[in-house]
């Protein structure tokens, strides 16, 4: 397992807060053992909280033409059809992933093809189980066309702890299938608008690994 590159500012952020408290708790209360005791602990949890964050494991990843690959680690926490309002403008199959603080926070591409379409909207930091976000927080929004002239849109969605969105692609890049796309710190959610008629391979409330888990087929 290796650190993601996004990780780096934080962590080195973190090791500074770490060794400024210590530094300052060794020197004002060296004669308290547990008070020392106790802020070693706590920050020894929070180093291992925080690289676990930007955790980057190796993994085998799964490639396959015409299926469509689960872009995050997660939750599945929506499978519905709606309509899409930005790009599509008609009805979609909605499938949403819920990543949690635990997670890793790797976006993959879901499919290959050319990027027709991107665009970053800055909003609200609203819960990522909160309807209301996949419309109102920021998020980015990718369309990505397969070979076969499939669109598969797919959107990062910050939430209330995740206040970073990092994105690596834009319009008219040829981008292939479990290669990363970007990036959420802190978790939040991805959501996939899907052709009507795709074959989903998911349930509610399965947990699903970025670039290994199939969602489904394209039609």
């Amino acid at each position: 397992m290796t650190i993601h590159k996004e990780g780096y500012t934080s962590i080195a952020l973190t090791l500074l807060v770490i060794f400024v408290l210590n530094a300052f708790i060794d020197y004002r209360y060296a004669d308290i053992t547990w008070l020392r005791w106790l802020i070693y602990v706590v920050s020894l949890v929070l180093f291992i909280t925080v690289l676990q964050f930007f955790r980057n494991p190796r993994r085998p990843f799964l490639a396959q033409d015409k299926m469509i690959i689960c872009p995050a680690d997660g939750k599945v926490v929506v499978i519905e059809e709606t309509i899409e309002e930005e790009y599509f403008k008609d009805k979609r199959l909605q499938v949403s992933i819920f990543m949690s603080p635990v997670n890793v926070h790797i976006n993959r591409n879901p499919i290959s093809g050319i990027v027709r379409y991107f665009k970053y909207h800055p909003g609200k930091y609203l819960a990522a189980w909160n309807p209301k976000s996949s419309t109102e927080n920021e998020r980015t929004t990718v369309v990505v066309e397969h070979e076969s002239g499939t669109p598969v849109l797919f959107r990062q969605i910050a939430g209330a702890l995740a206040r970073r969105i990092v994105w690596y692609v834009k319009e008219g890049d040829v981008v292939e299938q479990t290669k990363e796309f970007g990036f959420i710190k802190f978790g939040s959610r991805v959501d996939l608008f899907l052709p009507i008629g795709t074959k989903v391979d998911l349930e509610l409330n399965q947990i699903v690994r970025g670039g290994i888990t199939v969602l489904g087929e394209l039609p």
